[in-house]
């Protein structure tokens, strides 16, 4: 029998706020967590703001010893470690004793775009000088892409599927839909989901070349990042994880747990880099297809969507990104969902946004509310005809969230739509 599949706990590492408690309490008020890195500005880039979250010693320590953090240089795991074991404490799942057999019914899911890149700077560094034995005993799993979910299995004594995604952009929505199909599919009861996204200057540099990250307000960094206006110019960098426990409901029902919303569905595609799309560049037709088919896959009509979580990086393609919108679910002007972009408080996360983007999607659910769309003032004249500006809320709405959309689009032209519903 298929499986119904919900959420019952949430983990975030962001710019605006580590921890779920002050991650909520931002977004409410559209605090941005972007800052300028001084790092940047020495490297000449010209882009010198980024979205990095705040990681106290103490927080660090709660999760690894003095000796795994000797020669630590992968942010990407240390984030996704947060954030994933916050998603487990949530849930209220205990792990595994050491000398227990594993929790054969708790799988990871956890994605990355890259891993580790500092360390392999650290290892060329190293090489070079002919002092490869200083490498230390964790260079391999801080440099292996599914380092993260290796160090959330040993730590929470993971028993069932253990693998690390990796679709760009897409990589977080992603990791919730395969989890979801092994719920579903009843291979497993528990699936801790999410995607974790490296910061600094050997990972921002590349979009720093191409040019698809702005320079215009290196004075003022809280204003840099503005996604669906007139005078966004890029998008800025970011970094940090976000986990979501999912759990069949059967399960969470017997154990009494806090359920926060269910996953209804959702699907995966590619635009096969045809049409209109290419490697930087979304194929409108595969967008639209993935939002129907994911509609489709929920059993939800498009007249049902109460709320958007876009991609929407402030770009040129955000009007495009709305286009795709109102034509996949037939609706414009003031018959438009709310839609926002929580980019403009952090930045583009990378692989990790569409799971720190979930996780806000599933708070606005829960806490009946629509996060503002910051630096939004002056929103674009294209997406203007399309949609009423109402529906582009500049401050917080308090509202009824009953099915809500989250869709992540990524280089490569591969797509994500995850469709839920409140609980």
């Amino acid at each position: 029998m298929k499986q119904r599949v919900v959420i019952t706990g949430l983990g975030v590492v962001a710019p605006n706020g580590v921890g779920v408690p002050a991650f909520l309490n931002a977004i409410k008020k559209g605090e941005s967590g972007i800052t300028f890195q001084q790092k940047l500005k020495d490297l000449n880039f010209s882009c010198q703001v980024g979205g990095v979250p705040i990681i106290s010693e103490a927080q660090k320590r709660a999760y690894f010893t003095p000796l795994q953090l000797r020669n630590f240089h992968s942010n990407g795991i240390l984030y996704g470690v947060i954030a994933g074991m916050e998603a487990l404490k949530d849930a209220g799942i205990h792990p595994a004793l050491e000398k227990e057999d594993p929790l054969w019914n708790l799988g990871i899911v956890f994605g990355v775009a890259t891993s580790g890149v500092e360390k392999f700077r650290e290892a060329i560094y190293k090489l070079d000088d002919g002092d490869v034995r200083r490498l230390g005993s964790t260079a391999v799993i801080q440099t292996m892409a599914s380092g993260v979910s290796a160090y959330l299995s040993g730590m929470i004594g993971a028993g069932n599927l253990v693998t690390t995604n990796s679709a760009a952009c897409s990589t977080g929505a992603e990791s919730i839909l395969m989890g979801y199909e092994r719920i579903v599919s009843g291979k497993a009861t528990q699936m801790l989901c999410g995607s974790t996204g490296e910061d600094g200057p050997y990972v921002w540099g590349g979009f720093d070349a191409i040019k698809v990250i702005t320079y215009k307000h290196n004075e003022n960094p809280t204003q840099a990042s503005r996604p669906l206006s007139a005078t966004a110019s890029g998008f800025v960098p970011g970094s940090g994880a976000g986990a979501l426990l999912l759990e069949s409901l059967d399960s969470a029902e017997k154990r009494g747990a806090t359920i926060y919303a269910e996953v209804l569905g959702g699907s995966l595609n590619s635009g096969g880099q045809r049409l209109d799309g290419t490697m930087t560049a979304p194929n409108s037709t595969a967008v639209q297809k993935c939002i129907q088919d994911a509609l489709a896959d929920a059993g939800v009509d498009g007249k049902e969507i109460d709320y958007i979580n876009g991609h929407l990086t402030a770009t040129t393609k955000d009007s495009l990104e709305i286009e795709n919108w109102s034509a996949a679910l037939k609706r414009r002007g003031t018959d438009f969902p709310y839609i926002n972009s929580l980019k403009g408080m952090i930045g583009h996360c990378l692989a990790a946004s569409g799971s720190i983007e979930t996780v806000s999607t599933i708070l606005q659910m829960h806490h009946g509310f629509v996060f503002p769309n910051v630096n939004c003032e002056d929103l674009h004249p294209e997406i203007a005809n399309l949609i009423a500006s109402d529906r582009v809320p500049i401050k917080e709405v308090k509202t009824t969230l009953n099915v809500a959309a989250k869709a992540s689009f990524g280089f490569g032209d591969v797509n994500a739509c995850v469709i839920f519903r409140k609980k």
